[in-house]
This record gives C-alpha cells, sequence and structure tokens, in this order.
C-alpha cells in the first residue's frame, strides 16, 4: 500500500503507481489502464469504459457527478440510439440503488484501517 492516506482522503498518486503495479505484475495495457485513467473522465479520446470506470469509482461511494453522468449518457445514447434523457433515466436509477450500498461499504473499509 503505497498511498494509505488516500484510502480516506484526496489525492491521485495511486493512479499512475496502481496502473504501474498491475502493469509489473502482467496485467495487459487494455485493463490496467483503468487504474490510471479513472480520475482523467475529462481527457481528451477518453473512452465509454473508462468513464464507465470513474462512474463507479464514484457512485460507490455514493457520490454523483452530473458532469461525468451527462458524459456518460451522451456515449450510451449515441451507442444505444436511444434519446439522451431515456438513457438518463435508466441511469439514474441504477445509480441511485448502488448509492444506497455506500454507508454499508464505506464503513466496511473503515473496520480495516491502513497505517502507513
Amino acid at each position: 500500500m503505497l498511498h494509505p492516506n488516500e484510502l480516506s482522503g484526496p489525492g491521485h498518486d495511486h493512479e499512475p503507481a496502481g496502473h504501474a503495479l498491475l502493469r509489473a505484475r502482467g496485467v495487459e495495457e487494455r485493463l490496467s489502464r483503468f487504474a490510471g485513467t479513472h480520475a482523467s473522465w475529462t481527457a481528451d479520446g477518453i473512452t465509454l469504459e473508462e468513464l464507465l470506470v470513474s462512474l463507479a469509482d464514484k457512485v460507490w461511494k455514493a457520490k454523483r457527478v452530473p458532469d461525468l453522468e451527462q458524459l456518460v449518457t451522451g456515449h450510451l445514447a449515441q451507442a444505444s440510439g436511444q434519446e439522451p434523457w431515456e438513457v438518463f433515466l435508466a441511469l439514474d436509477d441504477e445509480l441511485d440503488r448502488i448509492a444506497a450500498g455506500a454507508d454499508a461499504r464505506l464503513a466496511y473499509q473503515s473496520s480495516y484501517p491502513v497505517s502507513a
């Protein structure tokens, strides 16, 4: 654990470190890239897959980020041929469902403190 302070606080050092760790352990770039890009959802050329990982990273702790959700909605609408409002309604319901379990997940994580 190179950046334990980032488990409960802000920081971005874990992103390149996670990517490097996965690559060093033989994880393919197509999979390990998510460790390095999950907070870079505003970067040029970001893929739908990267946006979904970014969204998951936020919503599992019940953080809703409207700009990120709008980007995901746009990509999903384009891919599915549905209207953006239809996509958002379905996505919103699912994000609410996932976010509802955040308190339990965060409490569980906090019950295993990590010290540097």
